[in-house]
């Protein structure tokens, strides 16, 4: 009889160009002592992270712009610091 077990979990190879600017950075975390691959790998998770992360405070901007109880609170603070400011 014969066991076989199946690996689902496969890198996807990908081809890239990359410009001067992306080649020097690619040399840079290479330098750091990342393989090529884990350089890249890390980078393009790290982008993702961060456009997530960017992403998610617009939304809460645009969230209380469009609260108009937060505005008036927020154009009272601002009052109420103008008004505390020492005078010059």
């Amino acid at each position: 009889m014969t066991i076989r077990d199946t690996l689902e979990c496969v890198a996807r190879a990908i081809s890239v160009r990359l410009d001067d600017e992306a080649d020097r950075a690619l040399r840079l975390l290479e330098q750091a002592g990342l393989s090529r691959s884990d350089a890249i790998r890390t980078s393009l998770v790290e982008a993702a992270a961060r456009r997530r992360t960017l992403e998610a405070v617009r939304a809460e901007a645009a969230a209380l712009e469009a609260d108009a109880a937060d505005r008036t609170e927020m154009v009272a603070v601002a009052e109420l610091m103008e008004a505390l400011r020492a005078p010059r």
